[in-house]
């Protein structure tokens, strides 16, 4: 058993999540006891086929589960076939005011709708965006939002709150349902993080849809982050959250990144290496904030899930290796420690320090791929 392995049977540390039922977004489950996936949107614009699709590719290469893309007009639902056939993930087709995109997009392709039924129009489109998704298997989600909330509702409540953001979305969720239509999940989405956070309580108590969630509008990549994190952390811990985007003035990929995490900080799930490292005093024996940033790039390329100890001293950093896969701990006169699952196991010297963790990365990387697709040739 190795340290990172040691961590997932501690009872502490265990997040019960909540029971909803599963819905599938193409060929990704979302709710039920399926991993709570990662979700980003693309910049680009949508009639611009190949842009579109190679800003796909970079969300695939960072984790992205679920990509969603707007349809905004004729043009973008006229390129969803070719950039559907060109995704590894399911695409999702944002429609806003124009319930004929949603038509549009559903005979494209794409594996789910997102749509704000309070800017669509009458029951009557409603109705007919229903009908799509069901003649082609697209799923749909019921988007709320606090800054598009229906008139009525912001008259009766006199703002947005959290009462109006579920009354809304179980209004939808009605109207889903008495069409005997129920593959979607809801999101009830604000840039506050008290409203939002609070919203998803009340719906999470109100019904079984699985969740998308997300502090909307949050703001760029630093207090973005921070409100997110605080808002997505403290729902995920609470169990509620099925799917979930980071939205950031950023680049979509910094959403996935984000979002993954959010998730690992929670043990929610793993992808990646994990780096733990100190914020480097007058003790470290080499620059331990350059020496992160360096390696943050250059194992990038990882997907196995890997734990990785920087620590500058060796007052934290035996105690931190006994929990990482790989550890390293700054020491005198230019040599600094290694250690292996935990334990001490040889000397390295700075200049060669960085190299050597990506080889030792790397080689981690490769063994676990090995071991696993011997565990399922085995199974089968």
């Amino acid at each position: 058993m190795t340290a990172q392995d040691h961590t997932h049977v501690r009872p502490w540390r265990h997040i019960e999540r909540r029971k909803c039922r599963k819905i599938r977004v193409g060929d990704v489950e979302v709710g039920g006891d399926a991993p709570i996936t990662v979700q980003s949107m693309t910049n680009t614009l949508t009639a611009d086929a190949n842009a579109t699709i190679n800003q796909i590719r970079q969300l695939e290469e960072a984790g992205a589960d679920i990509v969603r893309v707007s349809c905004p007009d004729e043009e973008s639902t006229a390129a969803m076939p070719a950039i559907v056939k060109a995704a590894k993930v399911p695409i999702v087709a944002d429609i806003h005011f124009y319930y004929k995109r949603g038509i549009e997009a559903a005979k494209a392709g794409a594996a789910c709708l997102r749509i704000n039924p309070g800017n669509i129009g009458s029951p009557a489109r409603v109705r007919e965006v229903i009908n799509a998704a069901r003649d082609h298997g697209c799923s749909m989600r019921i988007g709320v939002n606090a800054g598009s909330l229906e008139k009525h509702l912001l008259e009766k409540y006199g703002e947005p709150n959290p009462e109006a953001l579920v009354e809304s979305a179980l209004y939808h969720a009605d109207i889903l349902q008495q069409h005997d239509f129920h593959d979607f999940k809801i999101s009830v989405k604000a840039s506050d993080v008290f409203l939002a956070v609070a919203a998803y309580q009340q719906l999470a108590e109100a019904c079984d849809h699985p969740l998308h969630i997300g502090i909307t509008e949050a703001g760029g990549r630093r207090m973005g982050t921070v409100k997110s994190s605080i808002g997505l952390g403290s729902l995920l811990w609470a169990g509620i959250g099925d799917t979930l985007r980071v939205s950031l003035s950023d680049e979509p990929e910094e959403e996935v990144r984000v979002g993954w995490d959010i998730l690992k900080s929670l043990g929610l799930r793993h992808r990646g290496v994990k780096i733990i490292s100190c914020p480097s005093c007058a003790r470290q024996g080499y620059n331990v904030i350059k020496t992160v940033e360096t390696l943050e790039q250059r194992l990038s390329h990882i997907e196995t899930p890997i734990t990785l100890s920087i620590i500058g001293c060796v007052v934290n950093g035996p105690g931190e290796a006994l929990m990482t896969d790989i550890g390293v701990t700054g020491g005198g006169n230019g040599r600094h420690m290694v250690y292996a699952a935990g334990k001490t196991d040889h000397t390295i010297d700075g200049d060669k320090m960085i190299d050597h963790i990506v080889g030792l990365v790397e080689k981690k990387a490769e063994a676990i791929r090995a071991e696993k697709a011997a565990e399922k040739l085995a199974a089968e």
